[in-house]
């Protein structure tokens, strides 16, 4: 091979590597991502926007707004609308009627009882009865004798004094009778225990077959609630005290029903604070004539301050919630925001977020965060 030809061979190699070096440099050129029209910036938070003119602004106001304080309660019985439902005798349970969650009347029998207390009454009372008749006959024999003269005064005084106990002993019998659930004119081993007052069974600490207990060591056996208006019992932390009152008024929340908020007002703020939360216990009457409202179902409480302090207030449309926060997106420069997370607290009546921090009266914030994250979100991909 001669020289002229490697000299050929080495500059066409040559060629071919800068070829190949310009292909490259103009592939990575054309694969180059295209600058989005709204990206994160320096630091996380920060976002630059192409078009800032189509998102609508909201200032940061200051108002005159009440204290907003939330309590976590349940709902329980008015206890003026609650009877305790007890058997003044012992015995065994024959007949079980009613159940737990029941509605009764008035006068309806809840259960049957088979109660040697009960017989023995009867067995008292049908006695003082005959010794009741003995000592009417004595004294007006004794009355007939004396009038005659065949006896003293004195004989006829203890023949009226027996009549006078006689009668004594079968009033009380009967009273006792009557107590134990008894009609002294149908003799029975039964006891027939009746509702007190209409209402819902709200708890039941017997079952059928089973003994019941001497009142001294029984608990009741029902317990009847009217529940036609109930109580909120909620606890108020002792540093919140001062921001409440009797008779003011309270929104109530529950689970179970997240669209409907229940109005009420402070009946009673507890004297004496629990020493292990440091909270007093509040109460709230609520009307309840549907019955939706049901014991042991958990409240959030809210109640607004007399006292009135300036506060910070956004839209609620420009506050959104994100991983159990709460952001906004405060503007920053002619196209750039920043997401702050914020504490928010009440809503006023005109659609109004409160917030305790993160802005500063007068600064301007994007007034719908969600359109603004989703189309930012939208726009860097």
């Amino acid at each position: 091979m001669t020289i002229q030809t490697k000299h050929r061979r080495g500059y066409s190699a040559l060629l071919a590597c800068v070829l190949l070096v310009l292909a490259a440099a103009s592939c990575s050129k054309d694969t180059k991502a295209a600058p989005t029209k709204a990206e994160v910036t320096l630091e996380p938070g920060v976002y630059t926007v192409d078009n800032p003119e189509v998102f609508k602004l909201a200032k940061v106001e200051t108002r005159q707004l009440p204290n907003v304080l939330n309590a976590n309660g349940a709902v329980t019985p008015d206890v003026n609308r609650t009877i305790h439902v007890t058997s003044q005798g012992s015995g065994k349970v024959l007949d079980l009627k009613v159940r737990l969650g029941d509605y009764v009347k008035k006068g309806q029998v809840l259960l049957s009882i088979y109660s040697s207390d009960l017989a023995g009454a009867f067995s008292d009372y049908q006695k003082a009865i005959a010794d009741e008749r003995l000592a009417n006959k004595a004294l007006d024999r004794a009355q007939l004798l004396y009038s005659h003269g065949a006896i003293a005064s004195k004989d006829l005084e203890v023949a009226e004094d027996a009549e006078a106990k006689a009668k004594v002993d079968v009033r009380n019998t009967e009273d006792r009778l009557r107590l134990l659930g008894g009609n002294p004119t149908e003799p029975s081993s039964l006891i027939e225990l009746h509702a007190p007052t209409s209402g819902t069974i709200v708890e039941q600490n017997v079952a059928g077959s089973e003994g019941v207990k001497s009142l001294d060591n029984s608990p009741n056996l029902f317990t009847i609630a009217d529940l036609s208006q109930v109580w909120v019992i909620c606890d108020v932390y002792e540093n919140d005290l001062g921001d409440i009152h009797v008779g003011d008024p309270a929104e109530i929340r529950l689970n179970a029903y997240r669209d409907k908020i229940y109005h009420g007002t402070i009946s009673d703020i507890s004297r004496v604070l629990d020493p292990n939360l440091r909270s007093a216990k509040v109460r709230i009457v609520l009307s309840n004539p549907d019955g939706s409202l049901r014991p042991g179902m958990y409240t959030v409480s809210t109640f607004r301050s007399r006292k009135l302090s300036s506060r910070l207030v956004v839209p609620s449309t420009a506050i959104m919630r994100l991983q159990d926060k709460d952001w906004l997106f405060r503007k920053e420069g002619p196209n750039q925001f920043r997401r702050i997370e914020v504490h928010s607290s009440g809503e006023t009546s005109d659609g109004m977020q409160e917030i305790q921090d993160g802005v500063n009266p007068g600064q301007e914030v994007v007034a719908n965060a969600l359109d603004f994250s989703s189309s930012v979100a939208e726009q860097g991909k």
